[in-house]
């Protein structure tokens, strides 16, 4: 028995469309990672903004420090996020393309394949943020070398 051959269209372009698919599936791994990151880091603010009018000297500069530290980090997650759904977006606009050219027969795969390329730049730009990001709470992370007492002996 003959397989017709809209079947075997429509198998070809789902295998076509898992690659995507897959990239689209760690993109909102990714997402999740940043948005659970994201709510620490806004808690962590709160708190430091209810410590900013209790402490005076050098514990409220360090206060302000970590303050402006987690504002840059709200705003480097707040930007890979972005990143992340206009990539998605790609991803999903690389899967209607392939499953159009397939149907209506337009000449589609190069913008397929323009929309996927740039899903992919989206999201390794998301990741260089992103990296920034981690880079920033490691700083952030830091004790103040006048808590090491590295004079002392102990």
């Amino acid at each position: 028995m003959e397989v017709p051959l809209v079947d075997v269209m429509i198998a070809q372009t789902i295998q076509l469309a898992l690659a995507p698919v897959f990239v689209l599936v760690a993109i909102g791994n990714i997402i999740a990672t940043l948005t659970a990151r994201l709510g620490r880091v806004v808690d962590r603010a709160r708190q430091l903004q209810k410590m900013h009018g209790e402490t005076e000297g050098m514990q409220h500069d360090l206060v302000v420090r970590e303050i402006r530290m987690s504002d840059n980090r709200i705003n480097l997650i707040g930007r890979a996020l972005r990143l992340l759904v206009m990539a998605a977006l790609c991803i999903g606009l690389t899967v209607v393309l392939l499953f159009l050219e397939e149907f209506a027969h337009v000449g589609l795969n190069p913008v397929a394949a323009g929309s996927f390329i740039l899903a992919i730049s989206l999201l390794m730009w998301a990741l260089l943020v992103f990296l920034r990001e981690t880079r920033e709470a490691t700083a952030a992370l830091r004790i103040p070398e006048e808590f090491l007492e590295k004079d002392r002996e102990l």
